[in-house]
């Protein structure tokens, strides 16, 4: 029995150190392999490469729409054809296969890529024309010295990235003039570049079907600007591009926001590049993580914010219709008037006299804004440069229009008072020169001066002033600076000696005598006369012009502001009541005078206030009419001018007939709509009496016809 349990107890003790030294064994390989696994992964992530880039979402801009909200300029979803930095081969010649594959494509299917190099694009290589500025960056970018022809520009990129003799000279120049646009806009892991853009549906099925051959090659959705409707202000709205150089790329930054990128597109004139802060809104941010090479995540960090939209005080209506008027009225002279010929250019501007806002704003020649950025060129050559706004920015003397402001200087001052009377015997003289009027006046009073645009009065009374409180009075009606419209305006220069020396000719005394009447060498905007009519209007208080009504939010749903009236001079502070109450009368007395009937400003149902002006000009003598109406209470102040033309003030019944067709409920369009029915009542009584007429004529036909029984026409007696 002792021996039975010696045996179990020796065989359980050899059964345990044998399961110890199992469960040793055990245990140590479990180490070793924990060891191991452990020490892989640390050495694994001490080998790993992880970076985080940020990549902007670009925001949608806001649009820009008229006084009723209708667009002028807004957006649509469209697509654009990007190259992705984390997708794109690393190694050159695999992204120029890249390149060139995608390029076949775009050309299969007639789409442009973005290629702004300054070199010609065939052999033998030239730098291209009035882009030095260009020339010079291209050059620094690729290290180059200045004396570089275009063909070192393009040895230099064919070397750089690889690009070999498998492609033709053609396909070497796109593939250099891709590379060179990536290098421009900073082509980055944070910055994508955009090859061509809106692309169409069928186009983008086509990418999307060969994307795994291109790497890197993407399609994304975005807002896109167009043009909805091009006729409407194009030289105020002005147009969107990308950034040219890093020199305008600096100075966005400087100006605006922090985190614009060489791939944006900016304003670049008019409202566009004027309210660009507003409009651009506020980009988005993406997160791209890449380890070791590979993109292995991406989240959206920051949503983007849509610009504003911008609602104008221009009614695009009104606006269509003032430009038809200019138009016509230029096709009217070219065929009736011999010495009108030429007559291709004009401006019309009209404002609101509450506030200056800019209710319509014509200029000839013009353009359409969508056909303006895709054929600048040949718009920028056509004749008489439709490019300038002749409303903004033509500079012109503006001619007798000018004598209110000497009105108002000589009654203001007290150098005159509407008793006043000079002689007007059709010569004055003044030192040893001789000056002439238009008329034999003989003695005649500020109002009747204006009624007739008597030149003699208003020499007298420029010579009384001086020249010194001319000018004072000009500076107080807004000429010679520019008034500070939101597109922008010219400010043109006033008749004195520092103009004279700026344009390197000698300043005499008498002068002053032709400055007095709006001649010499002043020159005006049209902006800035009718902007004289609204402060004549408004009694001396000079509004700053404006073409911008409120900002909204990006959807048009909600006002964030609204634009105020914004009074810049009050002109004629002595004694206003009498100085304007004169100066209106003679313009009323202006607008009375007799003109053919389509024309004519009497009978309307309210009184115009107008001024007339015959400057010369290189072109022999412009026409100018300022304004404003109805001229007891105004609503509107306007100036119309032709180039080599006539008869300006032609045009004033149908600028206000325009504005009461738009604003019917205005005193204007109610006076329009009242003659409109009188006028109808009379056609239908001229018809009535007619139709009595014609009545009793067949009533007296039939008696004098009658025939018999037997069919015999009866005789009348005679």
């Amino acid at each position: 029995m002792k021996e039975i349990i010696r045996q179990i107890s020796e065989f359980l003790r050899s059964s345990f150190l044998i399961l110890l030294v199992l469960a040793s064994a055990v245990f140590a390989i479990y180490r070793l392999l924990h060891l191991q696994i452990v020490e892989a992964n640390e050495a694994a992530k001490q080998n790993e490469v992880k970076t985080v880039y940020s990549q902007v979402i670009p925001a949608t801009r806001g649009e820009i729409v008229d006084c009723n909200g209708e667009a002028i300029v807004s957006n649509k979803i469209g697509y654009n054809l990007i190259i992705e930095k984390a997708y794109f081969p690393s190694d050159n010649k695999e992204g120029n296969a890249v390149i060139y594959r995608i390029v076949q494509l775009l050309k299969e299917t007639g789409y442009e890529w973005n290629d702004t190099m300054p070199v010609t694009k065939q052999k033998p290589y030239s730098f291209e024309k009035n882009r030095d500025r260009d020339v010079s960056e291209l050059k620094e970018n690729l290290h180059l010295n200045p004396y570089a022809t275009a063909e070192n520009c393009i040895d230099k990129l064919i070397a750089d990235y690889e690009i070999d003799d498998s492609y033709t000279d053609a396909e070497k120049r796109i593939i250099a003039g891709i590379r060179y646009e990536m290098l421009l806009r900073d082509f980055s892991m944070s910055n994508v570049f955009y090859l061509s853009n809106d692309i169409d549906l069928k186009t983008v099925t086509r990418i999307k079907e060969l994307r795994l051959t291109m790497n890197g090659v993407n399609i994304v959705e975005e807002a896109i600007r167009t043009v909805e409707n091009g006729n409407v202000l194009p030289h105020e709205i002005g147009y969107v591009g990308p950034i040219y150089s890093q020199e305008e790329y600096e100075e966005l930054l400087t100006n605006g926001h922090d985190d614009y990128v060489l791939s944006d597109k900016v304003g670049k004139s008019g409202l566009e590049m004027a309210c660009e802060p507003v409009l651009r809104g506020d980009n988005g941010v993406k997160q791209i993580t890449v380890t070791n090479g590979e993109v292995t995540s991406v989240e959206v960090t920051e949503e983007p914010v849509g610009g504003q939209t911008i609602q104008l005080t221009v009614n695009s209506r009104l606006q269509s219709k003032m430009q038809t008027i200019l138009d016509e009225h230029c096709q009217f002279l070219r065929k009736t008037e011999r010495e009108c010929k030429d007559a291709q250019c004009g401006a019309i501007v009209l404002l609101d006299t509450s506030d200056n806002a800019v209710l319509g704003m014509a200029t000839l020649p013009t353009y359409d804004l969508s056909e303006l950025l895709d054929d600048y060129k040949s718009i920028s050559e056509q004749e008489n440069s439709p490019l300038v706004n002749r409303a903004t920015d033509g500079l012109y003397r503006p001619g007798s229009t000018f004598k209110p402001i000497t009105a108002t200087a000589g009654l203001d001052t007290g150098t005159i008072n509407g008793r006043t009377q000079f002689n007007c015997t059709q010569e004055w003289r003044y030192i040893d020169m001789k000056f002439h009027c238009t008329g034999n006046h003989h003695m005649i009073n500020v109002r009747d001066a204006l009624t007739v645009s008597c030149n003699i009065f208003f020499y007298e009374l420029g010579t009384r002033l001086g020249l010194d409180t001319l000018l004072d009075y000009e500076r107080m009606y807004g000429l010679g600076e520019p008034l500070g419209l939101e597109s922008g305006d010219s400010g043109g220069y006033l008749a004195c000696p520092e103009t004279f020396n700026k344009l390197g000719i000698d300043w005499y005394v008498g002068e002053l005598v032709q400055a007095s009447i709006g001649q010499s060498e002043i020159q005006v905007t049209p902006l800035q006369m009718a902007t004289v009519a609204s402060t004549v209007a408004n009694d001396g208080n000079r509004y700053r012009p404006h073409l911008i009504e409120s900002y909204w939010d990006n959807a048009h749903t909600q006002m964030l502001s609204a634009k105020e009236p914004e009074l810049v001079q009050t002109v004629a502070q002595n004694n206003a009541a009498d100085v304007y109450s004169y100066i209106e009368q003679g313009m009323i007395g202006a607008a009375k005078t007799a003109m053919p009937k389509d024309y004519d400003l009497n009978g309307l149902g309210f009184d115009v206030a107008i001024k007339t002006g015959t400057p010369q000009s290189p072109r022999g003598t412009d026409s100018f009419v300022i304004g404003y109406a109805p001229a007891h209470n105004p609503e509107v102040a306007f100036c119309a001018m032709v180039e080599g033309g006539k008869y300006a003030k032609y045009m004033v019944k149908a600028i206000l007939k325009a504005y009461g067709e738009e604003y019917p409920e205005s005193q204007i369009g109610l006076a329009f709509r009242r003659q409109q029915r009188l006028e109808e009542q009379r056609e239908a009584r001229e018809r009535g009496e007619a139709a009595e007429s014609s009545s009793a004529a067949e009533s007296d036909t039939d008696d004098l016809s009658r025939t018999d029984d037997t069919g015999n026409t009866e005789e009348p007696n005679r």
